[in-house]
């Protein structure tokens, strides 16, 4: 059961995904110009493919985090990885072999790639910036 500050989070995380976060909350969640981008159209691939999700952003912290999240069916977000410079930060145990990200605070991006797609990848995956629902898949913090 998610709590109100679970939920909040969660549902900035969406709001983020359709760039609408800043409009709706910004007295709870805006710094500045804070902002995340994706490309809206789906990426199409076979099994075994690599794959490259992009993620660009604009924040007003001089050293951002950079979150990733895969949502399949009615699921919630599952945590992928965070980055916090270049490729320190964490990475779930089970996407540690086929999933990567580095931190690049220079071009302001932060792209997930996906090694030898397998059928169970088919997901809608977000990244996003802090504040947002971080830790396990079996736990939110």
């Amino acid at each position: 059961m998610l709590n109100i500050r679970q939920f909040l989070l969660l549902l900035w995380s969406f709001l983020q995904r359709w760039n609408l976060g800043c409009g709706f909350f910004w007295l709870l969640f805006c710094r500045g110009e804070d902002k995340v981008m994706q490309p809206p159209e789906d990426v199409v691939a076979a099994e075994g493919d690599t794959v490259t999700l992009d993620c660009t952003f604009q924040t007003t912290y001089t050293n951002p985090n950079l979150f990733w999240y895969k949502q399949d069916g009615t699921s919630r977000p599952q945590f992928i990885l965070s980055r916090f410079k270049g490729d320190t930060g964490k990475t779930e145990d089970e996407f540690k072999e086929r999933f990567s990200s580095t931190l690049n605070s220079t071009m302001k991006s932060a792209p997930l790639k996906i090694q030898e797609l397998q059928l169970s990848d088919s997901a809608v995956y977000y990244c996003a910036l802090r504040p947002t629902v971080t830790g396990s898949s079996r736990s939110a913090h």
